[in-house]
């Protein structure tokens, strides 16, 4: 055993001690600090399995030099049921249509615990599916199709009910396609550093493709904040009030800068493009703002503390031991 991969098991245990520990100390926060994690985490694999069906069917150089990069984001498809596990145990405290009062609920056919856990098995075994197919190796193409199809529902389906419902009036159509652009954006930002260098050419294609996913999700995320603010809609506004209101607005400023505007503008440079160490410092830069997202999602109205930062880290140090045990083994 490395010693990288020595401290990096004890990095986990003692972030995993400080969870639970928080488990007890703070029932109330520690679920809000997991989810806001999770929902961090799963982007990386269901991003990556969009990605590499995706690629499947169109072909390029892009997808053949992201592919070992990928291929370890779609095998972390198999963490997912164990660390899903505290949100499914924890829902009376996340969720308000999870509690008594909340069969008061117009949407109480749709949200209520059974159902929930009923829709939130099906997107695990549709994407633990969809990673075993593909880490057997072979052809995709003819599976392509129905794959991406499945993905975009179960992702559309999960983001609605881990983070929208949230705040049961809330209403957003764009909701799923916002985290679907989330998960490609961030999959392929983690690609880059996580394959070899590509050559000047390909790496050119690689930043034009992540240049499209962010302007993509700039797009989408900044039409959803405009519709709201225009419209003045009764149940979606005091979903962003809650959202903008003291530090968090800087919070959602400092997102929009690190996720879209930053880096469109650096991409648009072709020096960046063909740099690895510059195409990987935009790609990291996307990668944090995205998980700063997930707490800009969950959290408000509180600010984040030491157990978020020990649930994102542990997280974290999950995803590293994933990727240093499956490299020893590839």
């Amino acid at each position: 055993m490395s010693r990288t991969e020595r401290n990096t098991w004890i990095a986990a245990a003692l972030l995993l001690a400080a969870c639970l520990l928080g488990w007890f100390l703070a029932p109330v926060r520690l679920p809000l600090a997991w989810l806001a994690a999770y929902t961090g985490f799963s982007l990386w694999p269901l991003g990556s399995l969009a990605l590499l069906f995706t690629h499947a069917l169109t072909g390029g150089r892009w997808g053949k030099a992201l592919r070992p990069g990928l291929l370890l984001g779609t095998s972390a498809t198999l963490l997912l049921p164990a660390l899903a596990v505290p949100v499914l145990l924890s829902l009376p405290s996340l969720y308000e249509w999870a509690r008594p009062e909340g069969a008061m609920l117009p949407n109480r056919f749709w949200l209520n615990p059974t159902f929930f856990a009923v829709r939130g098995t099906v997107d695990l075994l549709v994407w633990l599916g969809l990673a075993l197919r593909v880490m057997q190796g072979g052809s995709l193409v003819r599976l392509a199709p129905f794959a991406l199809l499945a993905l975009m529902l179960t992702v559309t389906f999960a983001a609605i009910d881990l983070t929208m419902s949230l705040d049961p009036r809330f209403v957003s159509s764009a909701y799923g396609m916002i985290a679907a652009a989330a998960a490609v954006t961030a999959a392929l930002a983690l690609a880059i550093p996580l394959s070899p260098a590509p050559d000047a050419h390909t790496s050119d294609a690689i930043g034009r493709l992540l240049l499209a996913f962010c302007a993509l999700w700039t797009y989408l995320d900044f039409m959803q904040v405009l519709i709201v603010w225009q419209s003045d809609l009764v149940a979606a506004t005091p979903w962003y009030l809650a959202r903008t209101a003291g530090p968090w607005g800087w919070v959602m400023a400092a997102v929009a800068l690190a996720h879209g505007v930053g880096p469109i503008g650096a991409l648009l440079l072709p020096a960046v493009r063909r740099s690895r160490r510059g195409l990987t410092a935009v790609a990291l830069t996307v990668v944090v703002a995205e998980l700063v997202r997930s707490w800009w999602t969950v959290l408000p109205p509180r600010l984040p503390g030491l157990l978020d930062l020990c649930c994102m880290g542990f997280m974290g140090a999950v995803g590293s031991l994933w990727i240093i045990r499956r490299r020893q083994h590839a």
